[in-house]
């Protein structure tokens, strides 16, 4: 893969597991955002206000400058403050931003250049990689937090239960071909 393929494919991955956190999001009333089963389990809310934090100290000005900025009060993420679902939305989207509006000007000579986090170099690449493991680790927690509180129907964001056979029979009639797979399950979760 080369590096132009590399950064539109994980911008694609990035969008995806955003939208599959929106689409999660979606299906609960504004309250079950803030749910917490236990004094050990984040709520929905408070998982969104993690990445968004993340996002902000990892992306502004990553650079030229630490990602685990001096202003970040990481601990403070996990404290419910959030009391609204358009606030956090509010928080959401702000992160995603900060993420996007550091991604998506990169060219590929860039993904070398050395930057830090928490005093530890990685190339832009490796701190692009460790992102993609983070955020859809926390989009799964999203995700599956949904589905446990949802009270009705679940609307699956990926294949259906019991709906495997079908799926395949769908990708096998048609021809080969090279895309990223978000391509079309981007277009699913619309």
């Amino acid at each position: 893969m080369t590096n132009n393929n590399y950064l539109e494919s994980v911008k694609k991955q990035f969008l995806y597991y955003k939208t599959l956190g929106e689409k999660a999001i979606e299906q609960l009333e504004p309250e079950q955002l803030f749910v917490s089963v236990n004094e050990d389990t984040n709520s929905i809310a408070v998982i969104v206000k993690h990445l968004s934090g993340n996002m902000l100290s990892r992306w502004t000005d990553f650079l030229t400058t630490d990602g685990e900025k001096e202003w970040r009060n990481r601990d403070g993420e996990f404290e419910e403050i959030i009391t609204t679902k358009e606030e956090l939305m509010t928080v959401w989207e702000k992160g995603w931003n900060c993420f996007f509006n550091a991604i998506n000007p990169l060219a590929k000579d860039q993904l070398q250049i050395i930057i830090y986090i928490r005093n530890e170099g990685h190339t832009v690449q490796e701190a692009i990689n460790r992102q993609l493991a983070h955020y859809p680790y926390h989009i799964g927690q999203i995700v599956f937090y949904a589905k446990m509180l949802k009270q009705g129907e679940w609307d699956s964001l990926s294949i259906p239960k019991n709906k495997s056979n079908s799926y395949n029979a769908d990708k096998f009639a048609k021809e080969k071909s090279i895309k990223n797979f978000t391509d079309d399950e981007l277009n699913k979760l619309k």
